[in-house]
C-alpha cells in the first residue's frame, strides 16, 4: 500500500473514532434537560462522560493536526474554505469545555448558565459537522441542513443509548425512551441522507459504479433500525454497538466518496506531502499510535460500570 492511501485511511479511522466517541459525548450533552429530573440527575448523567469527553476530544486534534501533515493542500483549502462554520464549531467546542470544567465549581445561576453551555455547545457543534461534510460533497443549501440533520439525530441517538447503557434506575428507562423516540427522526432522515453519499461527485451515481460505498450506506441504515429494535429489548449494549457501528459506516461511506476528490478540482495525490514527510509520519504513527489507543481502551475499562444516582 502506497503511503498516500495509507494515509488517507489513517485520517479515515481518526475522524471514524472521534464521531463514535465524541458523538455520544454530544448526545449527552444535548439531552441534559431532556433527561434529568433535578440536580442529581444531572450530575448522574454528566459523570457517565466525566472521565472521558476530554481524552475523546484529542481524536479530532489528532486527525486535524495528520491532515496537516499528510495533505496540506486538503488541509489548507477546507479551512479556508469553511472558515465560518469551523470557528463556530471551536466556538461550542470551548463553551461546552469551559461549562463542564466550571459546572461543579459553581452554584445557583451560575450553574444554570454552564447547563446552557453544555447544551448549545453539544447541539451547535453536532449539527455542523454534519452539515459542513453535507456542503463539502453538494455545495447546496439542502446537502448542507440534511447532513447536519443527520449528524445532529445520530449523536442524540447514540448518546441516549449510552446513558441508558451507564445508568440506573429511573434515568436509565426516560434515556431508553427517548432513544425510541428520536429515532423516529433519525430513521427517516437516514433514509433520505445516507443513499446520497455514494453518489455525490460521481458522473455515475448508480449503485453499480460503486457498490461497495452503497452497500455501506445500506448496512448503516440497518444497524439504525437495529439499534432502535434493541434498545425496544432492553439490550443496551447490544444497542450502543448497533449505534456506533452505524456511525462507523456512514464515516467510511464519507471517506470512501472522498477518496475519488476530497475537494473539488483537488485529488488525493495532488493534496498529500511529498514520500520524505509521508515516510516520518508513518514510522512516528506506527510508534505512538498503539500506546494512545492503549491508554484510552484503559481508560474506557477502568470507568465501565455503571453511574448510580
Amino acid at each position: 500500500m502506497e503511503l498516500t492511501t495509507f494515509w488517507f485511511l489513517v485520517i479515515a479511522f481518526l475522524w471514524t473514532g472521534y464521531f463514535v466517541l465524541e458523538g455520544f459525548d454530544f448526545g449527552v450533552g444535548a439531552l441534559l434537560p431532556v433527561l434529568s429530573r433535578g440536580e442529581g440527575e444531572r450530575r448522574q448523567m454528566l459523570a457517565t462522560i466525566g472521565p472521558v469527553w476530554d481524552g475523546n476530544e484529542v481524536w479530532l486534534i489528532t486527525a486535524v493536526g495528520a491532515m496537516f501533515a499528510a495533505f496540506p493542500a486538503w488541509y489548507a483549502r477546507l479551512l479556508s474554505g469553511f472558515y465560518l462554520p469551523l470557528v463556530m464549531v471551536l466556538a461550542g467546542l470551548i463553551v461546552r469545555g469551559v461549562a463542564l470544567e466550571w459546572r461543579g465549581k459553581v452554584e445557583g445561576r451560575e450553574r444554570a448558565l454552564c447547563d446552557a453551555g453544555i447544551v448549545a455547545g453539544s447541539v451547535l457543534t453536532a449539527f455542523l459537522w454534519g452539515a459542513i461534510f453535507g456542503n463539502l460533497l453538494y455545495g447546496t443549501m439542502a446537502a448542507t441542513v440534511l447532513g447536519g440533520a443527520l449528524s445532529l439525530t445520530l449523536a442524540v441517538v447514540h448518546g441516549a443509548v449510552f446513558v441508558a447503557l451507564k445508568t440506573t434506575g429511573p434515568l436509565r428507562a426516560r434515556a431508553r425512551h427517548t432513544a425510541l423516540a428520536v429515532s423516529v427522526a433519525a430513521l427517516p432522515v437516514a433514509i433520505v441522507a445516507l443513499p446520497a453519499l455514494p453518489g455525490a461527485g460521481a458522473a455515475n451515481a448508480a449503485w453499480t459504479s460503486h457498490p461497495v460505498l452503497w452497500l455501506a450506506a445500506l448496512a448503516a441504515m440497518i444497524a439504525l433500525a437495529s439499534a432502535v429494535a434493541l434498545i425496544w429489548r432492553r439490550r443496551e449494549g447490544w444497542a450502543f454497538t448497533a449505534t456506533a457501528a452505524s456511525i462507523v459506516l456512514v464515516t467510511g461511506t464519507l471517506f470512501g466518496t472522498l477518496w475519488r476528490e476530497p475537494l473539488p478540482g483537488l485529488t488525493v495525490a495532488e493534496a498529500a506531502s511529498g514520500p520524505y514527510t509521508l515516510g516520518v509520519m508513518t514510522w512516528i504513527g506506527l510508534i505512538a499510535l498503539p500506546f494512545v489507543l492503549a491508554y484510552q481502551g484503559w481508560t474506557y475499562w477502568v470507568f465501565r460500570r455503571r453511574v448510580t444516582a
